[in-house]
This record gives structure tokens, C-alpha cells and sequence, in this order.
């Protein structure tokens, strides 16, 4: 198999993912990225007053049931255990999430069993009349009922997507499961941690081979391309095509950062469920590492607000009117030769990391057997639609 030279853009996950499996069955790997720093937005930097390391663009938790992404990340990292236990200030009080026993019997000032609170939330406050949820707001309606609702779920989604939670879909309240046991670990996943020197670190030695040159501080433009026999393109996907269909749409964030002596809020992630609490959360960076003891700490208060240009896209909106759009680019991308779209901004996507990270190991694996097999390389475009 005669070697191939690819240009990764974007030294994120899927850049470098896709370029250490390509750089190891003997290709030339280029990764740009215009930042001056490697990891993308899961950059992770040690804070020079405070020793605390940062998550600099917002938190990240690898959370997996995928083995092999698991084992992957193990190569590279030396992960710890990590279990995100959020908490959330309502009505002067502050509460687990997600919503779990202890949750509502602290909520409805009560202590029932398991399957009394079952009953009570099914039987008393669910809204049963809602057969079929169509929107976040019968979603969770349907699932806890209107008091629930009110408290921890409408003011943080308006403050988080700019919208009434009638106006989003189900399938976004979903991701939060309702537990009738004392059980807070956000997530439920099997594989669950931090690395222990950071993200940074990790994506810096999966990068580290040499087949793999890395520029920084380099803004990609198509004649790029040329010299190269591919290009996998993790930037947004109608930034490519200089959004000569019109922009699609993103919620980004704005971070006030600040310092306190001591520990500021007990834990990691604490959200604000109210709408007149402007910031939808506030993150404590040093319980990220909870192996790690500071006497300082970094804390970042969180606004999400819509995405202009030249912002950071972090959340695709994907309502309607994105999607018709979406659909329209990816005609576009389906026919651009020679680049493969991939990554949250190049699908134009809500991706974990290690979806991120499965995606990236399919796809230069789908590359090599093409390679491999003597045939033309084509776009590998996930079907995002």
C-alpha cells in the first residue's frame, strides 16, 4: 500500500485520533489548527497561581460503555476515577441532580420508600394526559411533573438555549433519567474518569509519532488542500464553504472566571435552575481532580447565549430551521471531493467524547480498508440528518 499524505484540520479528538491510526500504518499526517494549542475544546492547562488544573473551554468527563474507546484512551492517559455528582441551587435550596430519591424527598419534604416515590411521581404529579411527547417541556412534564419542572428544568433550558422548552425537542430531556434510589452519579455509563494530568496531555501523546507534524497558530483555507491526497475537516461545516448558504445556528458560552482562598461550593458543578440567576452554572475547576489537594481555587461562572460570528460554537441548536439548512450543506459535502467532514462542528452535532473518539477509530479504519483494497478515496461523511 503506497503512502498517503492527509491533512488533518483541527487538532482536537478527531484530528488526532484519525491521524494517529493513519501516522501508524505508515502515512504522512499534517494537523493545523488555528488556536495556539492543541486539544481543541477539550484543552486542559495547570493554572500558574493556583496550581489548579483547568479545563479552560468548559468541563469534560470522559464517560464510556465502549470498551475499546476506553482501552484507547488508557494508551494515552492515565485515568482516574471520577464520578460527576452535580448539584443545583433552586428556591434557596441546594439539590442532586439528576433528579433522584433524595431529590424529591427533600423537594416535597417527605421520606418515601422507592416505590412510594415512584407512585407519587407517576401517579400524582406526572402528567399522564401526555401520551406522546413531542417537546422538552411535555417531556418533562410527562416524566416529573409541572413542580419538578419548574424548579430545576424550564429557567436553566431557557438561559442554556435562548428558548422556551416548548420550542425544543424531547429528545434533548432524554439525557436526564429520573432514578428512584439515592443514586447522583450524572452519568450511568460503565467507564467513567479523568485524566490525571489533564486532556491536553492525553490528545499531546496521541499526537506524538513521527509521522505527525503539528502547526499551530494556522488558519486553514481550501488551497491547503492541494499536495495532499485527503483532508478530514473538523471545523464547522458551513465555515468551509464560507457560509455562502447562510450561518447555522449555535449556542456558545461566555466564562467568568474567578479566584477564591479556600473551597468555593463543596463540588464540582453547581446549576442555577431559576431563570433570574443570569449564569446557568458554576464549575469548580480543582474538583475535577479530586486526588489533587489546592488551598486556592479557579471557579468559572457559565452564560449561554447565541453564537455570532467569530465565537467559539459549542452547542448546534439543530431546531427546524438548522436542519433545513444542515441538509442543504450536506448535499454540498456529499460532493466536495477529497474531504471528509467529521467531529461535533464538522457534523454539525452534539457529540460525548468517546462518540467522538468511535467515530474517528471508524473512520480511518473505513480509510485504510479503501487503501487497502486499491480504491479511489471518497468522502466518509457521517449521515447526520
Amino acid at each position: 500500500m503506497k503512502a498517503s499524505r492527509f491533512l488533518m484540520v483541527g487538532a482536537g479528538l478527531s484530528g488526532a485520533v484519525i491521524g494517529r491510526a493513519l501516522a501508524e500504518a505508515g502515512h504522512e499526517i499534517t494537523v493545523v489548527d488555528s488556536r495556539d494549542h492543541i486539544g481543541g475544546n477539550c484543552h486542559t492547562q495547570r493554572d500558574a497561581d493556583t496550581g489548579v488544573m483547568v479545563h479552560v473551554y468548559g468541563p469534560h468527563i470522559f464517560h464510556t460503555d465502549d470498551e475499546e474507546v476506553w482501552s484507547y484512551v488508557n494508551r494515552y492517559a492515565n485515568f482516574l476515577p471520577y464520578k460527576n455528582r452535580v448539584k443545583t441551587t433552586s428556591r434557596g435550596q441546594v439539590f442532586s441532580l439528576p433528579v433522584n430519591l433524595h431529590t424529591i424527598n427533600q423537594f416535597f419534604a417527605k421520606t418515601m420508600r422507592p416505590d412510594e416515590a415512584h407512585s407519587f411521581i407517576t401517579e400524582e404529579q406526572a402528567d399522564t394526559s401526555i401520551t406522546d411527547p413531542q417537546s422538552f417541556e411535555e417531556q418533562a412534564m410527562r416524566f416529573v411533573g409541572r413542580e419538578l419542572y419548574e424548579a430545576f428544568f424550564k429557567g436553566y433550558t431557557i438561559k442554556q438555549w435562548g428558548c422556551h422548552p416548548s420550542e425544543l425537542p424531547a429528545s434533548i430531556l432524554k439525557r436526564l433519567p429520573v432514578r428512584f434510589n439515592y443514586d447522583d452519579n450524572y452519568f450511568f455509563h460503565q467507564f467513567q474518569g479523568m485524566p490525571e494530568n489533564g486532556y491536553t496531555d492525553m490528545i499531546s501523546g496521541i499526537l506524538d509519532h513521527p509521522s505527525i507534524t503539528v502547526k499551530l497558530n494556522t488558519t486553514f483555507d481550501r488551497n491547503m488542500a492541494e499536495g495532499f491526497n485527503h483532508v478530514f475537516y473538523s471545523g464547522p461545516l458551513d465555515g468551509y464553504f464560507d457560509y455562502e448558504l447562510g450561518r447555522l445556528g449555535y449556542r456558545t458560552l461566555d466564562f467568568e472566571r474567578f479566584t477564591y482562598d479556600g473551597d468555593y461550593q463543596g463540588c464540582a458543578v453547581m446549576n442555577y435552575g431559576e431563570e433570574d440567576v443570569p449564569y446557568t452554572r458554576i464549575t469548580e475547576h480543582k474538583h475535577f481532580a479530586p486526588w489533587e489537594t489546592h488551598d486556592r481555587s479557579v471557579c468559572y461562572r457559565e452564560y449561554s447565549r447565541a453564537a455570532q460570528p467569530g465565537d467559539i460554537p459549542y452547542y448546534p441548536i439543530r431546531q427546524v430551521k438548522e436542519k433545513a439548512l444542515l441538509g442543504e450543506y450536506v448535499e454540498l459535502a456529499n460532493k466536495t471531493a477529497n474531504v471528509t467532514f467529521v467531529g461535533r462542528l464538522g457534523t454539525y452535532r452534539y457529540l460525548d467524547m468517546d462518540v467522538t473518539i468511535r467515530e474517528s477509530l471508524d473512520t480511518a479504519a473505513a480509510v485504510l480498508a479503501s487503501l487497502e483494497a486499491g480504491d479511489d478515496l471518497k468522502p466518509f461523511f457521517v449521515s447526520v440528518l
